[in-house]
């Protein structure tokens, strides 16, 4: 490890016995000098001989591999991908656990973190612990579910696409990714040279059957003309500003849920697993039950997947304002609810615009906050808004439990939590908590 601090313990081998699963994906185990070390690679009560990979001497804890299983977990399997495994791919955590040891560590991940961050026991979060696979994704161990609707590969210095090897800029090259949706792997982006690029990123629309490549030069490349397995749109994405600037076809894709079509421009945000816009906009609407004539806010609202699901539910009567940060989806959102009359989406950052709608009161709200949470400024201006209910959306079960807390402070309580394995073989669990006033 070059420049590595003389103090540095990277390389070094312990043998350890496997502790708690932790959020991240990864376990907690200890030397027996009592030493914290954080394993990928390895799952609860097996005995493995892992070498650190992050750490020093002076290191409140250490990051490390299981590279020798010496005593395996009945939960364990041959990892199918050959990318997987220590120094290789990061993208996936569990290919190493069968499916449904993966729902269950996921959901010890959960219940940890509602217990440590917001006090709350599954029970008091109205949850029974499960964690529900996707439709279809119910497959046997050794099976992986071809997914991901959108890839971002990374290129090596020879121009080979690949996925990031964990916390690392290295590239890992692949022949094909197991993950990935079929629509992504006609594509057929691992197959060809990528000279100049920086990243190539792959999405297959679920339901349209549209495929668009988003490329990012290397600063001073030259756009490659690009040949691929199947037609696509093609876009460039300029280093400096970040502005997208289309080459040819068009510059959206459009997706598919809630039988309505929604446009989503330039790569944005949409959900990848073909499956979790849907189910995430069922779980939303069960758990509001909104009713003809109510007003909500659809927070961090992306290109308005909730705010059509709520207009189409409140009626004319009722009304829908949305509230996002990027300029594109914005644009997106209103060109997709364009035809309600009652629905409004204005650009900025929630904490900022929220306040000068000068809304005092609501009957619902959804929040889809980013992986960092909506942090207690917004918790308090929302619980001080009066609503029936409101649902959290959450990638992250740390800022959803961290959220939570903030919550009950300002009067609100989780009546239900359900918790989606949208995100197969990697340690990402989604979560939808709908809250009400303590009574």
């Amino acid at each position: 490890m070059p420049n590595a601090p003389e103090s540095s313990l990277i390389g070094t081998e312990y043998e350890v016995e496997v502790g708690p699963v932790a959020h991240g994906g990864h376990c907690v185990a200890r030397t027996d000098e009592g030493r914290v070390l954080f394993v990928r690679h390895s799952l609860p009560g097996e005995k493995v001989v892992v070498r650190v990979t992050e750490g020093t001497e002076d290191s409140r804890f250490l990051r490390a591999d299981a590279v020798r299983v010496l005593e395996p977990s009945k939960d364990r399997i041959e990892a199918p991908c050959p990318y997987a495994g220590p120094g290789r791919c990061g993208g996936c955590d569990w290919q190493h656990a069968k499916p449904g040891a993966q729902r269950r560590l996921k959901g010890e991940v959960v219940a940890e973190q509602l217990s440590r961050l917001a006090g709350l026991t599954p029970e008091e979060a109205g949850w029974d612990g499960t964690v529900v696979p996707a439709e279809g994704d119910k497959l046997p161990a050794g099976e992986v579910p071809a997914w991901r609707t959108r890839v971002q590969y990374a290129v090596d210095a020879s121009g080979r696409a690949g996925l990031r090897r964990h916390r690392s800029h290295e590239v890992e090259p692949v022949d094909h990714c197991l993950i990935a949706a079929p629509g992504v792997s006609e594509l057929g982006v691992e197959k060809r040279s990528w000279d100049g690029m920086a990243s190539v990123e792959a999405i297959a629309a679920s339901g349209s059957g549209d495929r668009q490549v988003v490329l990012t030069p290397r600063p001073g490349a030259r756009l490659p003309i690009v040949e691929l397995d199947r037609p696509v749109s093609v876009l460039r994405v300029h280093e400096g500003d970040g502005s997208v600037h289309r080459v040819h076809g068009r510059p959206f894709v459009r997706e598919r849920a809630d039988d309505r079509t929604y446009r989503v421009g330039d790569g944005g945000f949409w959900q990848v697993h073909p499956k979790a816009a849907d189910t995430l906009v069922r779980a939303v609407m069960q758990g509001l039950l909104p009713r003809k004539g109510d007003t909500a806010l659809d927070l961090y609202c992306g290109v308005g997947l909730f705010a059509g699901a709520l207009a189409d539910r409140v009626g004319d009567k009722g009304a829908v304002l949305g509230i996002e940060s990027g300029k594109r989806a914005v644009e997106d959102a209103r060109h997709n609810l364009q035809h309600y009359d009652r629905v409004r989406i204005e650009q900025g950052k929630v904490e900022q615009v929220l306040p000068r709608t000068r809304i005092t009161e609501v009957d619902l709200i959804v929040l889809d906050p980013p992986r960092a949470g909506a942090g207690r400024q917004t918790v308090r201006h929302l619980a001080s808004l009066g609503a029936r209910r409101i649902a959290y959306v959450a990638c992250d079960p740390a800022a959803l439990a961290r959220d939570l807390a903030y919550f009950r402070t300002a009067g609100y309580r989780p009546r239900t939590l359900r918790a989606f394995d949208l995100f197969p073989m990697t340690h990402h669990v989604e979560c939808v908590a709908i809250l009400e006033p303590v009574k």
